[in-house]
């Protein structure tokens, strides 16, 4: 026994290091995201309180930014603010940058993320990356284009009067004359951050000048600048209706507010728009035809940064490119196969000619045509509807309007506007805009996968799926600006249909694989537009030479890529990686793998980045394994 004492006296204290040495350990290097301390979990208490202050902070964050946002509050309904317009000027941007830092300082100081549950650990990380982002993209403050074609400021004053400042009463009515009479200070701002540029040498290439002076010239064309039996301005013709509306409002006041719209029109929102004219018609003069940011002095780290900032990754532009050019390589060999299984007889680019030139694959550009092709991509939408329940569990909202663009054609022009795009100012008023100026642009057997990318169940669903997420802070239910997330999944969801026995056309199949291919061409052309020196020419051959895309559509994405550096390469990237985790878990689950329950994680979260994405489908890998 004495010997036993002996012993235990002799190693008790080598015991008592070890042991401190292990608390030590999981102090500073143990694993902290599983809400331990000195190798024990926090109480629930402390979880839920630390977790409760986190999501005040995250709400108290987003109440800022929309208080900054006037534009943005009106994008989602709120009528706060809605006779003013966003602060563009240089004070408004520093203080934003100082509301960033402050932002990021205090959550990285004052909330414990190992003290958070997991819900809360998303929002933290999410937040901190979007805050080290906004800091980051501080030093390229004026790299970028205030306006483009489809893009700038002086698009989106209108685009945001006539789809998202809604008119319910006379107060809103009134609000949207107040808008009308502050163009000039936006525009002024505008006409500033242009300057700013010039003097870096941030100047639009030359051959884009004369589309976008055009497009401000129409903002301010019809009546009440021309006489009355010519087209309306697009603006006044949109207050017009809205007003006619307000049954609550008697006709006096009706024409109170239409004769102030019309005043402010030509007071206000048509001398600012000149001045614009003649400032985008003296950078011409001085601009070059050069096309992509390598022209613009540290436009290579400029670069780098936005393919960093669309695509969540860190590809460099040759990965990118080399990416791009593989997944064309790819895509060819699925298009030869079907191509053969349809019969024709000839290559495959002489198949893409054959797309572009023969009549039966558009409508006639005609008001029977545009109707017709409204009415096919509806039915497509009521079917794709009915089928959701196989590969979604329930999601709210699945309705939506399919509009021809009209209006818009006359702000960006019909050679210039997208195909289709989706608005929705709450989901429960979505749009899906399609371009009918031109039938030509739109073949019939790429309806589909139009629908299924730009409605259902691509962006329209997304959307839908992360704003039902009420236990979310509104920051990420209502976020959007994790670009390779949300395009990824467009494009991923123009794909589902396939699994359900869509696309039974074998034209529409092709015309999925157009879709994709289409954005495996952007990536080698943004790349090659931005770092090896291509010109607009060069670029439109490219697409012309790898897709089946008609001219119009390979000029409008060149234009737009020169002006919106690495944005077209986020849907492709964002694509593959929802593609590579899918198969990832279909591989370690086999028979317990569920395709509903996938969507569930892929979308519950809203728009995330791919790592937070991949590390939560590992999570759901863990725990089915487990069950």
């Amino acid at each position: 026994m004495k010997i036993f004492i002996k012993i235990a006296i002799r190693i008790l204290p080598v015991i008592v290091v070890l042991t401190l040495l292990y608390i030590g350990y999981l102090h500073f290097w143990g694993d902290r995201s599983q809400n331990t301390w000195f190798g024990r979990k926090y109480s629930q208490a402390d979880i839920k309180a630390e977790s409760a202050k986190a999501y005040a902070f995250f709400e108290s964050y987003y109440d800022s930014i929309l208080t900054m946002n006037p534009e943005l509050e009106s994008s989602l309904a709120i009528k706060d603010q809605q006779n003013k317009w966003t602060d563009l000027s240089e004070d408004a941007l520093d203080r934003r940058l100082a509301f960033y830092k402050k932002s990021l300082q205090y959550l990285n100081d004052s909330i414990l993320l190992d003290r958070l549950d997991s819900a809360n650990q998303i929002s933290y990380l999410v937040l901190e990356r979007q805050l080290n982002i906004k800091l980051e993209a501080d030093k390229y403050r004026h790299f970028d284009y205030p306006v483009s074609l489809m893009h700038g400021v002086q698009i989106e004053i209108v685009d945001l009067l006539i789809q998202q400042h809604q008119i319910q009463d006379k107060k809103d009515a009134w609000a949207y004359i107040s808008r009308l009479k502050a163009v000039p200070e936006k525009i002024e701002q505008l006409i500033s951050a242009l300057i700013v540029r010039e003097e870096k040498g941030v100047l639009l290439p030359k051959f884009l000048f004369p589309k976008i002076i055009d497009a401000c010239r129409e903002i301010i064309s019809g009546f009440p600048y021309n006489p009355v039996g010519l087209k309306k301005n697009v603006i006044y013709q949109d207050f017009l209706e809205k007003v006619t509306r307000l049954s609550t409002v008697d006709k006096q006041i009706q024409k109170d507010l239409l004769d102030s719209c019309k005043a402010s029109l030509k007071n206000q929102l048509k001398p600012a728009y000149q001045k614009l004219i003649e400032l985008l018609k003296n950078q011409a003069q001085k601009a070059n035809n050069n096309a992509g940011y390598w022209k613009v002095q540290d436009g290579e780290n400029y670069y780098a940064f936005k393919l960093k900032e669309q695509t969540f990754t860190q590809l460099s532009a040759n990965e990118v490119y080399d990416l791009g050019t593989e997944e064309i390589q790819r895509i060819h060999k699925e298009m030869i196969t079907l191509k053969d299984k349809i019969g024709f007889q000839g290559t495959l680019k002489a198949f893409f000619n054959h797309l572009r030139s023969a009549n039966q694959f558009y409508f006639p550009n005609t008001a029977k045509g545009k109707q017709a092709y409204l009415e096919e991509a509806n039915q497509i939408l009521d079917s794709i509807v009915l089928a959701l329940p196989k590969v979604f569990n329930p999601i709210v909202n699945q309705r939506i309007s399919l509009k021809d663009v009209n209006a818009f054609s006359a702000i960006y022009g019909p050679k210039s506007s997208y195909s289709a795009y989706y608005s929705s100012p709450d989901t429960w008023n979505a749009i899906y805009f399609i371009n009918l100026n031109n039938l030509e642009a739109l073949p019939k057997y790429q309806i589909e996968a139009l629908v299924y990318k730009d409605a259902i169940p691509g962006r329209h669903t997304q959307i839908s799926f992360a704003r039902k997420q009420s236990q979310l802070p509104r920051f990420r239910r209502f976020a959007q600006g994790a670009t390779a997330f949300t395009e990824g999944w467009s494009l991923y969801a123009a794909n589902i249909p396939k699994e359900l026995g869509f696309y039974t056309d074998p034209y529409s199949d092709f015309g999925r694989l157009a879709m994709e291919l289409w954005h495996a061409c952007a990536l080698v052309v943004d790349v090659g537009i931005h770092t090896k020196r291509w010109t607009r020419e060069q670029a439109i051959q490219f697409y012309l030479s790898n897709a089946a895309n008609v001219e119009s559509d390979c000029i409008k994405m060149v234009e737009d890529q020169i002006v919106s550096p690495a944005s077209a390469t986020a849907a492709k990237i964002g694509m593959i990686s929802i593609l590579e985790l899918k198969q990832k878990a279909k591989t370690a689950l086999a028979d317990k793998f569920n395709l509903k329950d996938f969507h569930d994680v892929v979308l519950k979260n809203g728009a995330i980045s791919l790592q937070i994405l991949e590390d939560l489908v590992d999570g759901y890998i863990k725990a089915k394994k487990a069950k």
